[in-house]
């Protein structure tokens, strides 16, 4: 079969026929002597004969100008509007420049398989396609040039300009040296890691900027804090970075070798032999036996089944467990032994390597026979398992790297936290403080020296280093580099791994029926799900299950659904007592069993199994099963039915397949009474507008049941049938036998194809099949909209369908008005969307309780560039928004228009390979492992298992991640902030000469050693309420989608409240160490002494603040604060006495006996820390005291109470308004914000509250929701609004009303 086995919606059909490649390879091939010379068609100039010439030259002009004619007529098919989802360029111009100049045969061969079919609308077309022969003749080169086009046509089985192409000879050495089957996934080798790791890591600016600052520290005499301060952090941090890389790529490199160390049979010099998979190459034939993987990309030759067919499993490919068939081609078919296998003499040309797994084009050129389509039904891809076949015999076209497998291993794009952003804007900020305390410090420097250089002679300041502004600025440029944390990268990639290794294990989101736990796929954007603010989802298979059940069709404009035994059901009962529409009943079911894709299996009891690319097949088919129409036979030539007792069958001539752009599926048949018949099933839009004049008896029947099948949340197809004369059919096949053997743009020219021959289509019924919602679906979007979050679907059904499951799954509620924007030209979309955004925008309301639906062919229109920017506002300031029959592409577009437009976090969820580009648009992409297969979730951030899944993932993990990475950033930058500003305050008493106040590798190992575990234990246990909180009151999660955890204020603050207490720190120990005595003998020590005494209050303080701001403790948590003091304290006795064992430390040796002797140390030990600490234990008791947000008072709640079952059990709502959810939540008796007491005070009546909660920050609640507060409803385009004293009504019922505070 020639086609490609392209299915854009990631299914594929299992089955082709071989006949179609026969037909056209004894047909066009009339001189074989044409295979030597592929360009005979072309016109040559003769000296000695100018007159043929001439003569040729202006036929190749006319048939080119005929070309381009029927190739636009070809393109368009038949007049009709665009339906949603085919936003697409017309291709008229592309194809005729590439097939009217290039390929001057295309015409005259188009001619008589293109314009005959017309013949069915009796058109004129016959006259016209006369008089173009008429011409030809005239001229003299009709009949000598038609064959030479047929012979170029033929021969070549590609245009002149299909570009680049791969050859391999079969038995014979190939043309260029292909690479071998060896295939690596490791980042790494031997030799490469070093300096690839090393590139990796220095693309980050942190780490440029601390290797910087270890190579100035090298320069002499330039560093206040000696030359390997900085340098060994840094190797150390690189280290850890570089462990955790070998260890994953060992595991990668292991697994490859397992991989290429399989064997594999292959054909070497008329034997067999037994060698590695690495060892294969392009052009070797192998031998795969059953239940084996196929080491490369094979062209299948034949195989132990009849026909040459086998059946493959391709889970590891697209996730898809149900078989598909391949089968080899006719010519190949036979070559079942060796001897056969060695007399194979041609080559095959075939696209050069590609990552398309459900496309290939290529051509089997046999010596001596005529070329043959190899399409995708030949292809046997790398990764795919033999099943229920013996063993097949095949040739590898693609090997290692360049197999499809391969090709599709390509990591996802690359997407960084607006946390990650975020940060490295304001390491940036630090970065020009820091050059600003640089350039004020060494001008501070200069002035003093100037004003001391003369008095204070002693001190030598009239040296050249001391005088230079640029020595000066080197120095405090690396007094100062520890302002940004060294350890921060390091520490954030360790969390956010460990944070997704909790995802993965979270048992709370392991389905155990499809045996699927979560899957964290990236761990750069674990805080990002705290942030979503959008959530895109598709519907089938995402909402749904995906598991199809036949439930109605509608036949003649009659309604029928099955019954237990199809003896009970009125279709049948029609049937036999011939009903007058008994004969399209018949035809109908005919239909259902017979055009499809689907390979049954018949089981020891007698029972039959069908495999299906998609549920909806294996639905349609059960369907026809249930009423008496059974399928149990397939083969490549034809299939039988059992109809009613009465087998039938039907010969397979071709097979249009399914696209998601074509919206249709057709099947050309030769009927048991020898006519020739096309049976076709899609989209209604798409078969209503092919139906001829005369078919179209039952049309507003027909559209009247799709209304009400809609309307009950059922899926719909259309199905109708066109009888086709066979002089027609022969002349199409032509058309489509050329379209099938091109190696470039095959598709394109096989729907072109297809559009000439689905027209004229007699409409016999559709079908309806129900697709249920996934357990938990309503009450995970309920949940989610009370957190704030707007939910988008995107979905290829029908409009009535999607607005069905938008209520049974909660997302439109019976309040809410719905706008429908269904119009068919640029003109009608602006006026309404113009009309609609006009108003909105004379209202009041910022967020109206409104649904809009679109259709894909208006959302066309209202996407393009003058209509976008009111479209997505209009889109904006309604609650809920519905495309329906959209393209893949246009779920991508309206992803990245929210995207950029907002600048608030996306997430995309779907399980298809139609829902891939919209996840990869998105700022969070996930993926369900659904019934569709796995190539949504290989190309998403996280993927799950079921819908419901997505509120644990978002308002627990994303919350928690995103309050724990704020948590750990905000403190890496305070306790750095903290100690090395130190070094400013002590440079107004070092003359400002850069003298450090502390000990030089106590500097180095602050961020390493001594505070690097409180941050990590603040990443990875940190949580402000329990999970079961979290998701019974999602308001919680507004804190974190509204960033109040982390921003450019709250950094700031942070970095202040470090300024304050290292003022704190250093001049609380410069006063108790003023007078320099402080031991009971008088002896004094040196300004070491005061750095130690600093240093150790400052770890203490900088621990005592971890703490401070930790809201859930651990006794990890207890281990790594209280730890890092103890740890401090070790290190003290320890290296105290390292020198003179070891020649360094010189100055720190007796430190420890120094310090702890003293009784001024004990004192200012705890009075430093408590004195730093004050000011922020005050600002937190009134804030929680006095500006408590709902968080915390949900918090203190869970911790005063010992029984948490009474929060869990408060009353929630699930409507739709955040602050009717709010309202909700706060009538708790137990939660309340800012109780108003005056209606209860007047009626005499008390109300007793435990909490007392006021300036909740919600401020963006209060613009979006002004509707639920002014009770606003749209109206007609009207809004009106609610009575106030119905409002007061409902208000004082409860004895608990809350009064918010904002």
């Amino acid at each position: 079969m020639a086609d490609s086995g392209k299915n854009e919606s990631g299914t594929h059909n299992g089955s082709q026929n071989g006949r179609n490649g026969r037909s056209g390879h004894n047909r066009g091939r009339r001189q074989p002597e044409s295979l030597e010379n592929p360009t005979a068609g072309q016109a040559a100039f003769d000296a000695r004969s100018l007159w043929p010439s001439l003569r040729s030259w202006i036929g190749g002009g006319v048939r080119r100008l005929r070309s381009q004619l029927l190739r636009r007529t070809a393109t368009t098919g038949p007049e009709r509007t665009m339906t949603g989802g085919e936003d697409r360029l017309p291709r008229q111009e592309d194809t005729s420049n590439r097939d009217g100049v290039s390929h001057s045969g295309t015409g005259a061969t188009e001619t008589d398989g293109g314009n005959p079919h017309r013949r069915l609308n009796e058109s004129t077309g016959s006259g016209s396609r006369q008089s173009l022969k008429s011409l030809l003749r005239k001229a003299g080169i009709g009949k000598k040039k038609r064959k030479d086009d047929e012979d170029f046509t033929s021969s070549a089985g590609y245009d002149a300009d299909d570009g680049e192409r791969r050859v391999i000879n079969l038995n014979g050495p190939q043309p260029t040296k292909y690479c071998n089957n060896r295939i690596t996934t490791a980042k790494y080798s031997f030799i490469s890691f070093l300096p690839a790791f090393l590139f990796e890591q220095f693309r980050r600016y942190s780490n440029c900027f601390f290797l910087l600052i270890a190579i100035l520290q090298q320069i002499p005499e330039v560093s206040p804090t000696g030359r390997y301060t900085t340098l060994v952090p840094l190797m150390f941090i690189l280290s850890v970075s570089a462990i955790k890389e070998i260890i994953e790529d060992i595991k990668r490199h292991r697994a490859d070798n397992e991989i290429n160390h399989r064997l594999i049979e292959r054909l070497d010099s008329g034997s067999w032999n037994t060698v590695r998979w690495s060892e294969l190459t392009v052009g070797d034939i192998i031998k795969v036996g059953i239940n084996s993987f196929f080491p490369a990309d094979l062209i299948l030759l034949s195989s132990s089944e009849p026909q040459a067919m086998c059946f493959i499993e391709t889970a590891n490919l697209d996730g898809e467990t149900n078989l598909k068939i391949r089968q080899a081609l006719p010519a190949t078919a036979g070559l079942l032994e060796t001897k056969d296998l060695q007399r194979l003499e041609g080559r095959i040309e075939c696209e050069m390597p590609n990552r398309h797994l459900y496309e290939f084009n290529g051509v089997l050129r046999e010596t001596g026979k005529p070329p043959a389509a190899l399409g995708n039904d030949q292809v046997l891809q790398r990764g795919a398992i033999l099943r229920n076949t013996a063993w097949v015999f095949g040739i590898v076209v693609y090997s290692g790297q360049e197999t499809k497998l391969m090709k599709n291993s390509t990591s996802a794009p690359l997407k960084r936290s607006t946390v990650d952003k975020l940060t490295n804007t304001q390491i940036l900020m630090l970065f020009m403080i820091l050059i600003s305390l640089c350039i004020t410090s060494g001008l501070c420097n200069l002035f003093w020296t100037r004003e001391h250089s003369e008095t204070d002679w002693y001190l030598a300041l009239t040296d050249f280093r001391t005088k230079s502004l640029g020595y000066n600025l080197l120095t405090f440029f690396i007094l100062y580099n520890n302002l940004i944390p060294i350890s921060l990268q390091v520490t954030l990639e360790l969390v956010r791994f460990l944070q997704a290794i909790f995802i993965n294990y979270d048992i709370e989101m392991y389905h155990e029926q499809s045996n699927t736990p979560a899957m964290a796929r990236t761990s750069n954007l674990n805080e990002e799900l705290g942030m979503v603010k959008y959530i895109f989802s598709d519907k089938t298979g995402t909402l749904t299950q995906n598991v199809m059940e036949f439930k109605k069709c509608s036949i003649a404009g009659y309604v029928y659904t099955p019954e237990r035994t199809p003896e009970e059901s009125q279709l049948v009962q029609n049937i036999l007592s011939r009903h007058q529409t008994a004969a399209v009943i018949e035809e109908f079911l005919v239909l259902l069993s017979v055009c499809h894709t689907v390979i049954p299996e018949r089981k020891e009891d007698g029972t039959i199994i069908y495999h299906a690319a998609s549920p909806d097949e294996r639905a349609l088919v059960e369907g026809a099963n249930r009423f008496g129409y059974i399928f149990d036979t397939r083969t490549p030539e034809y299939v039988e039915i059992n109809a009613l007792g009465v087998r039938k069958r039907y010969e397979v001539l071709n097979v249009l397949e399914f696209t998601s752009t074509r919206k249709r599926m057709s099947l050309i048949v030769r009927t048991p009474d020898n006519k020739i018949k096309l049976f076709c099933k899609g989209a209604d839009t798409v078969i209503y507008e092919r139906l001829a004049p005369q078919g179209q008896a039952f049309r507003e029947q027909t559209l009247r049941h799709l209304e009400e099948f809609a309307s009950d949340g059922l899926r719909t197809l259309c199905l109708a049938v066109a009888d086709i004369r066979p002089d027609v059919y022969q002349e199409w096949r032509q058309t489509f036998d050329k379209a099938s053997v091109a190696l470039q743009n095959r598709e394109s020219k096989l729907e072109d194809a297809a559009n000439l021959i689905e027209n004229n289509l007699r409409l016999l019924g559709a079908t309806a099949i129900e697709d249920r919602l996934q357990d938990g679906v309503p009450e995970t979007i309920a949940s989610l909209l009370d957190a704030g979050i707007y939910i988008w679907v995107l979905t290829g059904d029908k409009q009535e369908t999607a607005i069905n499951i938008g209520y049974s799954c909660r997302l439109i509620s019976h309040s809410m008005d719905i706008i429908i924007l269904n119009e068919e030209s640029l003109d009608a979309t602006r006026e309404v969307i113009h009309r609609h955004y006009g108003e909105f925008k004379s209202s009041s309301a910022k967020d109206a309780n409104v649904a809009l639906v679109i259709d894909g062919t208006t959302l066309k229109y209202a996407l393009s560039c003058d209509l976008r920017n009111d479209f997505q506002v209009l889109c904006l300031l309604c609650r809920v928004v519905i495309c329906c029959r959209v393209s893949p592409m246009q779920k991508a577009e309206v992803v990245e228009m929210v995207t950029q437009s907002t600048n608030a976090v996306t997430l995309a969820i779907g399980d298809g390979a139609n829902d891939v580009a919209m996840i990869q648009k998105a700022n969070v992409g996930i993926g369900i492992s659904g019934v569709e297969g796995l190539q949504a979730a290989c190309a998403s951030d996280y993927s799950i298992a079921q819908f419901r899944y997505l509120q644990r993932l978002l308002l627990v993990h994303g919350a928690w991640n995103y309050a724990r990475i704020s948590k750990l950033i905000l403190y890496s930058f305070y306790k750095n902030v903290c100690l090395y500003v130190i070094e400013l305050w002590f440079a107004l008493y070092s003359g400002w000469s850069g003298q450090i106040l502390f000990e030089r590798w106590t500097i180095g190992l602050y961020n390493v050693l001594f505070t690097a575990m409180p941050p990590f234990a603040m990443g990875l246990f940190e949580k402000f309420c329990t999970a079961e909180t979290m998701i019974r009151y999602p308001l919680l999660y507004k804190t974190s989608q509204n960033a109040k955890l982390f921003n450019v204020k709250v950094f700031w603050i942070w970095i202040f409240n470090a300024l304050l207490h290292s003022v704190f720190l250093f001049w609380l120990p410069l006063a108790a160490y003023a007078k320099e005595v402080i031991w009971s003998d008088g002896k004094t020590s040196d300004y070491l002494m005061m750095g130690n005494l600093v240093y150790t209050y400052v770890i203490v303080t900088v621990c005592l603040k971890a703490g401070l701001i930790t809201n859930s403790w651990t006794w990890l948590t207890h281990l790594a604060i209280w730890g890092s003091i103890v740890l401090w304290f070790g290190f003290l006795l320890i290296y105290s006495h390292v020198w003179p064992t070891f020649k360094f430390a010189s100055n720190f040796r007796g430190m420890d006996i120094q310090l702890l002797s003293t009784p001024v140390f004990y004192f200012g030990l705890l009075l430093v820390p408590i004195t730093t600490l004050l000011v922020d234990v005050i600002c937190k008791l009134v804030h929680n005291t006095v500006f408590k947000t709902l968080t915390e008072a949900v918090r203190e709640t869970e911790i005063r109470r010992s029984d948490i079952s009474e929060v869990m059990n408060e009353p929630r709502s699930s409507d739709s308004g955040f602050g009717y959810a709010l309202g909700k939540l706060v009538r708790s008796r137990h939660v309340l914000i800012s109780q108003d007491l005056r209606p209860n005070l007047e009626s005499g009546s008390s109300v007793e509250s435990n909490l007392r909660v006021e300036n909740l920050e919600l401020e963006v609640d209060t613009e979006q929701q002004q509707r639920n507060r002014q009770r606003q409803k749209w109206r007609g385009g009207q809004l009106q609004q609610l009575e106030a004293p119905g409002r007061r009504r409902t208000t004082a019922s409860s004895p608990t009303t809350a009064t918010l505070h904002m």
